[in-house]
């Protein structure tokens, strides 16, 4: 039985297309190799990166370094098609064989992967892209299995066109997505408390869904990173040179009165003037110099914060602290991290949302010892704000 796989296979490259971190691959292991088991055909399916229309685009963002890594993986061949539909495809999908497996090339080299359905329902030419290019994908398959949690936020075509199109045919979830879901959703819906929140990152606009779902479940919400300072700012606080959202001051006002004492901000930071592993970093307690901008939190704020998480019961963690790809602007999120690991051995279930916090725990040397963390970044904090996914909601119950 042909089985049509939707995987997240994006993974970061360097030079020469060199795999920087195979998380999301290993990831994708106990799918497929129940699958092989199964006695399946598999046809695998992902994008990697954003491809444009540039010709050396078609090198850059080719999944060959992708499926030579995971056929070292499967110590068994997984040939990659020259196209995601066409002959090449179809050619290589008739000589498939009973546990024998390909991958299609990135689905965002064909421009109708990323048509969004907004866009679809008003251009019929658009529409009738997107269905053409998910038609030819739905044929190819018997049996449609997601298991891309990393995307199932978005409407591209192979997420939820080609489901749809699959009429009469088994469509269902893989065994990274029902784990994603697990903690995301069951965890997170009935937590064993304290459970704490940590969020991070640049702007407060990319969290306000997120900061007010878990208002309502959170025993408390610790705030870092560039973030933490249109807090700040709300309580009157002086920042100097950081990064406000000044049209979210009102906003910010707003959440820390109705959080009462749920949602903890740094008492102090690292700051500099300026983005560098060369820069003077200081210690400010309180008030920031109007000549420097807070690019990390400061050290009595990491033995708060880590009091605090090592003795959740429940942790989820979203967003860095600091600048952390820029020494020495990483010791907040570093000592995030570490406190996440020793929760975790105190018996808390703790989880990390993707993205930079999950390279954090990576670059920190504890991802061994975090119970759970997500492939995804963006989908896990649609998911963590109570979303629902479309691309989910149209599989079978099975």
């Amino acid at each position: 039985m042909r089985v049509l796989v939707r995987l997240d296979l994006n993974v970061p490259l360097g030079e020469g297309g060199r795999i920087d971190d195979d998380r999301r691959i290993r990831a994708a292991l106990p799918t497929i190799r129940k699958l092989i088991d199964g006695n399946g055909q598999l046809i695998l399916m992902s994008h990697l990166g954003r491809p444009g229309t540039h010709r050396d685009d078609r090198v850059k963002y080719s999944l060959a370094p992708v499926a030579n890594r995971l056929s070292k993986l499967l110590q068994k061949p997984v040939p990659l098609a020259a196209g995601c539909t066409g002959n090449p495809a179809r050619l290589l999908v008739n000589g498939l064989r009973n546990r024998g497996l390909c991958m299609l090339e990135n689905l965002r080299f064909n421009p109708a992967e990323t048509i969004k359905d907004k866009e679809a329902a008003n251009s019929s030419s658009l529409r009738n892209m997107k269905d053409t290019f998910a038609r030819e994908l739905a044929e190819m398959g018997e049996v449609y299995v997601n298991d891309a949690f990393g995307t199932c936020h978005r409407d591209n075509a192979s997420m939820l066109t080609v489901p749809k199109m699959m009429v009469d045919k088994p469509k269902v979830i893989g065994y990274l997505v029902r784990r994603e879901l697990q903690f995301l959703g069951d965890t997170v819906a009935d937590p064993r408390r304290p459970f704490v929140c940590v969020l991070g990152g640049a702007k407060v606009s990319d969290k306000l869904g997120v900061i007010r779902a878990l208002l309502t479940k959170c025993d408390t919400i610790l705030i870092g990173g560039a973030m933490a300072y249109t807090f700040l700012a709300a309580k009157g606080v002086d920042v100097g040179n950081s990064l406000v959202e000044k049209d979210l001051i009102a906003t910010a006002t707003e959440l820390l009165e109705q959080s009462g004492d749920r949602i903890v901000l740094p008492v102090d930071s690292i700051a500099a003037s300026e983005i560098s592993s060369d820069a003077k970093p200081k210690t400010c307690d309180g008030d920031i110099p109007k000549s420097l901008m807070g690019l990390d939190i400061g050290p009595k704020t990491m033995d708060h914060y880590t009091e605090i998480l090592i003795k959740a019961r429940t942790a989820v963690w979203n967003g860095p602290m600091g600048v952390f790809e820029t020494p020495p602007f990483d010791a907040g999120t570093v000592a995030v991290a570490h406190a996440l690991a020793t929760a975790t051995k105190r018996g808390a279930t703790t989880i990390v949302g993707g993205g930079d916090s999950a390279s954090a725990v990576d670059r920190a040397g504890v991802a061994h010892r975090i119970t759970h963390i997500s492939t995804g970044g963006g989908a896990a904090l649609e998911y963590l704000e109570g979303k629902s996914f479309a691309a989910i909601d149209i599989l079978d119950d099975a």
